[in-house]
């Protein structure tokens, strides 16, 4: 969570404002501080004197302060200047770019999906081109990292990408980079005649507009009820949170509360316009990946029994960020505060500030929880994320769908499937044929690669066991003819999981013809939340039911 607001000096600077601010700390701390910073600047200038080689003095720093935040929490970290672009890009969304999203298959980097209507698309770069140089920089072998570095660059510039794109070749492509601005709704639309649908990425200076633009659009088609969607979401602006809450909820009311080490970081966020629907039904979607802004819309949402909660428990980051401009257009965000839903929990699930050197985080003890309150009574508690209302459990996929996906066979299928398929149907209604699925078959068959089964892998420590205890020979025939019916088969296994593989192939399919909205309608077709949502939403009994109405 993130509040707005607007490096190695000499020794003796340093010291005269340790001193000049003495008082604000202990008198242990004041000389730690002293002492500390006097034996960093000797480092610095024993190594600039002595060592063998001629030592890169900021790269060096940086690291220093990285390691030194990375004791804090995850979340305090330090921006130099050359990373001011990851910087803009969590707070507005927006980078100078070419607009696609890249992924790393083995060595070389590829186009993974173009943004529909950037310049990347426009310019007619496709998914499934490897990139193999940018203005005649190689970019075979190169950390991603570094292949994306490359793409970013200032609106109006212009960059040549050497790509190589199966059937075609290598071909040269000119992109003229553009302001690239990251929807915070990359999708919403009606999931029938009735129910409306806003999926939400990110909490930008843009999110509550978005949100509430697009929540004003679905009404004028028809919408009485609402799913929210914030699975995925890490998080943003506070603030942001604060204006989607408002939303749905009365001018005055209470949102958040942050409490922090520093007086003035005790503060109470409430919702400062008039709400823009009181009374429309609402499901909220939470998965492990919604932290953050996220939990503040679902728990406030929650605590405030305005809206049903559906999903898995969201990770638990009950912490608040401000960033504060350093010199040398340098910044530093810095965790300032804990959170505090309406019913008065806060929802960080880890102690980054009570744990030994080297030691990993432990989640708060049980003991340590406490249960909590909404407006109508029923228990919430604090410390473990959202807990939501109706549990989804999660769907386990077969190890063999695993193995291909991050064998990029689902991938470089697809890309393959698009070159011989020049048009498909539309989102949501495209699938594939059994002849299609028989030519992936033959497709993964072709293909080198091995998995296991988790009942071979537990087999196999059996036989170990048995050998250890001496009762492997009494037992061989029968262990091994066990093993023979759990050996993975290719093909059998391509058969036995073919709906959940072909599910996902072909969502992966429909975003090379209609991009991330294609992807979004295609997915609705097999979701178990949206299913949910949709039953709750049907049922007005069990909606009240379950918020105590």
């Amino acid at each position: 969570m993130i509040l707005q607001s607007n490096s190695r000096k000499y020794l003796f600077s340093f010291a005269f404002i340790a001193l000049f601010t003495f008082q604000s700390f202990s008198q242990s701390n004041g000389f730690e501080l002293i002492k500390n910073m006097e034996i960093t600047d000797l480092i610095h200038e024993h190594l600039e004197k002595y060592y063998v080689d001629e030592p890169q003095v900021g790269h060096l720093s940086k690291v220093a302060i990285d390691a030194m935040l990375k004791e804090l929490d995850p979340y305090t970290v330090y921006y130099h200047e050359s990373n001011m672009e990851d910087y803009r890009m969590m707070t507005t969304g927006q980078y100078g770019g070419i607009g696609a999203l890249i992924r790393k298959i083995g060595e070389d980097t590829y186009i993974a999906e173009p943004y529909e209507g950037n310049p990347a698309e426009k310019a007619g770069l496709r998914a499934g081109d490897k990139i193999i140089s940018i203005d005649g920089k190689t970019m075979l072998g190169k950390p991603s990292d570094d292949v994306s570095s490359s793409l970013k660059g200032p609106k109006g510039s212009t960059i040549k990408i050497e790509v190589e794109r199966e059937g075609e070749g290598k071909k040269f492509i000119s992109v003229m980079r553009d302001e690239i601005k990251l929807p915070d709704v990359p999708y919403s639309g009606m999931l029938n005649s009735t129910i409306g649908y806003i999926k939400l990425n990110s909490f930008t200076q843009t999110a509550s507009s978005d949100v509430k633009t697009a929540f004003l659009d679905l009404k004028t088609k028809g919408m009485t009820e609402l799913v929210f969607d914030l699975r995925g979401n890490g998080g943003g602006l506070l603030v942001e949170a604060v204006k989607i809450v408002n939303l749905f909820v009365k001018k005055g009311q209470v949102v958040v509360t942050t409490k922090g080490r520093v007086a003035e970081e005790n503060r109470v966020y409430n919702t400062l316009e008039e709400p823009t629907d009181l009374a429309i039904p609402i499901t909220v979607l939470i998965d492990e990946g919604s932290a953050s802004a996220s939990e503040i819309v679902s728990g406030s949402l929650q605590d405030l029994d305005r809206a049903v909660v559906i999903g898995t428990t969201s990770y638990g980051k009950g912490l608040v960020q401000r960033t504060y401009d350093l010199k040398y257009g340098s910044k530093m965000k810095l965790t300032i505060a804990k959170y505090y839903t309406p019913s008065g929990r806060c929802v960080q699930r880890l102690e980054y500030y009570d744990h030994a050197e080297g030691e990993k985080p432990k989640e708060i003890s049980d003991s340590l929880l406490k249960v909590f309150k909404t407006a109508n009574g029923r228990d919430v508690i604090d410390g473990r994320g959202i807990e939501p209302d109706i549990k989804i459990k999660e769907k386990e996929y077969s190890r063999l769908l695993t193995t291909i996906y991050t064998n990029n066979l689902v991938f470089n299928y697809a890309t393959k499937f698009k070159i011989a398929n020049p048009t498909i149907e539309t989102a949501g209604k495209f699938k594939l044929s059994d002849a299609q699925y028989e030519d992936f078959k033959k497709y993964v068959l072709a293909e080198k690669f091995t998995y296991s089964t988790a009942s071979e892998e537990v087999l196999e420590k059996m036989k170990k066991v048995a050998e250890e205890e001496g009762y492997y020979e009494d037992s061989k025939a029968q262990y091994e003819a066990l093993l023979e019916k759990v050996i993975p088969s290719k093909e059998r296994d391509l058969e036995k999981f073919k709906e959940e593989i072909k599910t996902m192939l072909e969502n992966e399919i429909v975003s090379r013809y209609y991009f991330q909205k294609g992807r979004a309608e295609d997915a609705f077709r097999t979701d178990q939340y949206i299913a949910k949502s949709i039953d709750i939403l049907k049922n007005s009994n069990e909606y009240n039911t379950i918020l105590k109405k």
